[in-house]
């Protein structure tokens, strides 16, 4: 079943580069499935974007002085989405987890959303559980997520699937 919107997470230069800290080794494997989907839904696409905050807070302040790299303004060359998605609906955060009131008004009235992207073992299963609580269908196919390494992948998948019915994980 295709569902209402596809959300496609985080699929940015920082996370596709392999030479970057933050890159996924993982990335351009799930990259020609997140596209094939892409393509199917058409307009029916929202992307996500990590964004470092102008002034980290809280817990996000040790964070940050472990990766002083990323704390570069929104439109860096760094938070770039990956080309293909250029002109989408996007929704920039400064969280892992991208569901919120932007991400909310951005799937408008969608009762189902396919979600696909990276990290699987960060920002998507951020983004999917509260998703899924909030009452969204949420069906995340493991081929078109990247996790940090292969192992952590498939672990957020495993606690992902627990989730179920709320969130179908498709292997």
């Amino acid at each position: 079943m295709t569902a209402d919107v596809l959300v496609v997470i985080d699929a940015q230069q920082v996370f596709a580069d392999p030479e970057s800290p933050w890159g996924s080794p993982m990335f351009a494997e799930a990259w020609p499935h997140i596209e094939k989907r892409v393509r199917s839904y058409g307009a029916r696409v929202v992307v996500t974007r990590f964004v470092a905050p102008a002034m980290p807070e809280g817990a996000w302040v040790p964070y940050y002085k472990e990766w002083p790299f990323a704390l570069e303004p929104s439109d860096s060359q760094l938070y770039q989405l990956v080309p293909g998605l250029e002109g989408r609906q996007a929704v920039d955060e400064t969280t892992f987890g991208k569901w919120g009131a932007k991400l909310r008004a951005a799937i408008a009235d969608a009762r189902s959303v396919e979600l696909v992207g990276v990290a699987t073992d960060c920002c998507v299963i951020s983004t999917a559980l509260p998703m899924a609580d909030a009452g969204i269908a949420v069906t995340v196919p493991a081929e078109a997520c990247a996790g940090s390494t292969p192992d952590n992948h498939a672990k957020a998948l495993d606690v992902m699937a627990l989730y179920g019915p709320l969130i179908t994980v498709e292997r």
